[in-house]
Order: C-alpha cells, then structure tokens, then sequence
C-alpha cells in the first residue's frame, strides 16, 4: 500500500498567510525504475531484469528481496517497453466500423474474452466506416508493436497495402465479418448469402409471395451476399420481385424506417419484408407503428444479426444469428495461435449462421400472387 505526506504550498498577502494548495505527494515516485528496485534490494540491474522476465537463474533469498522492493515500491513494468525489447507487444488491435451498431461490441466482447484469458489486451478503435479515419488508425498502431490486428474494414479496397505491412513486420492480422475480395490471408466471416436465403425460404414456406427485401450497401459484401441469397430462394420458388421491392440502405434504424416507409407506400404493399440486419428491421417495425399497421398481421418482418434487443422489441423480431460473439472469439483465438508460433496454411473460418423464429412472422392474412 503507498502512504503519502502532505506538501503545503503558501503565499503570503501582506501579512496575511494563505494556503495556496496541499499536494499529497508520495513517499515513493509513482514511476519507480529498475534501478530503484536494484538499489532497495541489494542487487544488481541484471538480477531485477532477470526477476520480472521469470528466469530461474535468480536465487531464492535475492528474487523475494526483489519482489519485497517491486511491492513496496509500486513498480510496475512498462508493456510498450517490453515490446520495444522482444518485438512486439501483448496487444491486439480491433478496428470496427461503428461501435455504436450493437453487432460489434458483442464480438468485441468475444475478442476480449479469448485475449484476456491468454494475457494478451485489446485496444479497440471506431473508424466511422471512413477508409481515411481507419488508415489513420492502422499508421499510429504500429507504434506500439501490436501482435495481432483484427480489422472489421471501412472500405473493401483501400487498407490491404496496410495490413500487409503488419504481416511483414510480424503481426498476424485476421479480417473479420467484412472481408475483401483480394485479401488473402486470415478471416472469420458468416455464411451470408445461406443466413438469408434461409430467412426468404422461411416466409415463403408461410404462404408469402409478396417479398420485398431491404438490403445493406451492396459495396459491401455482407450487404450483396444478403441480396443474393433473398434472390436465390425467390427464384427457386419462381416469385417474382417488382420494381420497388428491392431497397438498399445503410445499416441503421433510420434507413430502414425511410425505406419501410416507402414500401408501406406502394400500390401493392409487400405481405413480408427481410431486413439486412436487425437495425434496419427495427425501423421497418417504426415504420409499421406509423402507418397504423400491425406486424405480423399485416406485414411480417425478419431480420439478420439476433441482437439482444430483437428479443425485446414487439413482437419479438424473427432474424437469423451470425453469432458475433463467435466471430470476435474466433478472430482473437486465431491471433493467439499466430503469435504463439501456428505456421498453418491460411485460416479461413466461415460460420454457418441459424434462423431464430419468433414473434414478427406469420402466414399472410391474405394471399394476392403478383403476376
């Protein structure tokens, strides 16, 4: 424990003394140095090094004087400074797009979870989906020598020229959930085009025809893989999709209440809408709320992602589970086994996402086949 003394600066106004502020200083400097440590234990700098690197060529009664000194003096060894000596820190890198999007810190979280359990800790940055805030961001970490990178990507062709210098320098890096077409090396990512194709199949075996889909930005991957999957099954079910029935926007409750809204608005009114993610089907639900419609007896609703608050919206939102804890564990474990010394062939995780059914579908009210 530090005990401290008091320091008690004064000035004096004419003759009147004030006191101009009182500093509880430490008995012992907040940063103490190693050679402090030497000097408290009666030994020398080499033996204190050797302590906190844990080698066995110290002997008992010198490594507890060491570890008596370290304690009473607060020591605390410096991480980036070790790194600077083996190479690289214990730190792992974690880049999203948007911490705000609820997806990300649950696979954050999972990240987390394995780094810690395996000493390593994260550092976790929000790139605003801007390419030039996440280049920013992958120029000043190499700075402190990180041991792994994982990269959730603004921008799907700009920032492999980066991430390739890590790789060089001897840093693993693992693109995560995004990936882009010409990155070859380490992934985790969701089966997509399946996680939707499942969601379209799934209303259609309800009875629905008319099926309109909001899908993400299709410069993203996730966002055109969700499309195609929608494709895929109404197309196996030869239904067709009307103008209008597609809508791209954002991943975000404000896009897919402006584009449910304009779905709600055409002369025939979709009886089911597959939102690209959960996000975009809550603002389908607002829409809904606005025009005086009920979901799922006027217009079923699914979405993508199974975020916690899909269980508490009403009706609870049907929607498919990427399980982004499992992304994030994932991505973390494949950084530990990198840097441990793993020289496998490229990893490439895809994990196969599940419907979860709930209260935002029904069969339709009524049937009308478009022709």
């Amino acid at each position: 424990m530090s005990t401290f003394h008091f320091s008690v600066q004064k000035r004096f106004i004419g003759k009147a003394e004030e006191i101009d502020r009182v500093d509880l200083v430490p008995e012992h400097p907040l940063m103490a140095t190693i050679k402090e440590i030497a000097r408290r234990a009666g030994v020398s700098i080499g033996t204190v090094s050797n302590v906190l690197n844990g080698l066995p060529t110290v002997r008992d009664a010198a490594r507890k004087r060491v570890l008596d000194a370290i304690e009473k003096l607060g020591y605390e060894p410096s991480l980036l400074g070790r790194g600077l000596r083996k190479d690289k820190t214990n730190m792992i890198v974690v880049i999203v797009p948007d911490i705000t999007n609820p997806f990300f810190p649950g696979a954050v979280r999972g990240a987390e979870d394995i780094a810690f359990q395996n000493g390593f800790r994260l550092v976790l940055c929000n790139s605003d989906n801007d390419a030039t805030k996440e280049a920013t961001y992958l120029r000043e970490m190499r700075t402190y020598r990180p041991s792994g990178l994982i990269i959730v990507p603004a921008s799907l062709s700009q920032g492999i020229e980066e991430a390739k210098a890590y790789l060089k320098a001897g840093s693993c890096v693992v693109y995560m959930d995004r990936i882009p077409t010409k990155w070859k090396g380490d992934s985790v990512t969701s089966k997509h085009e399946d996680g939707a194709y499942a969601a379209t199949k799934y209303l259609i075996g309800l009875g629905h025809e008319r099926i309109a889909t909001i899908a993400g930005p299709l410069t993203s991957p996730s966002g055109s893989a969700r499309l195609q999957g929608f494709r895929r099954a109404m197309k196996e079910a030869r239904l067709r999709v009307p103008p209008g029935y597609i809508q791209e926007a954002e991943f975000n409750k404000q896009d897919g209440h402006e584009k449910g809204k304009r779905l709600l608005k055409l002369r025939q009114r979709p009886s089911a809408v597959f939102a690209a993610n959960d996000l975009v089907a809550f603002g389908v639900l607002a829409a809904l709320r606005e025009e005086g419609l009920h979901c799922p007896a006027d217009v079923s609703v699914v979405g993508f992602d199974n975020l916690d608050d899909s269980d508490v919206v009403v009706p609870a939102l049907t929607t498919v589970d990427q399980f982004a804890y499992q992304l994030g564990a994932k991505a973390a474990q494949i950084v530990v086994d990198r840097t441990r010394g793993e020289k496998k062939s490229v990893r490439r995780i895809l994990l196969a996402p599940e419907l979860r059914i709930k209260e935002s579908s029904a069969p339709p009210a009524a049937k009308g086949r478009i022709r």
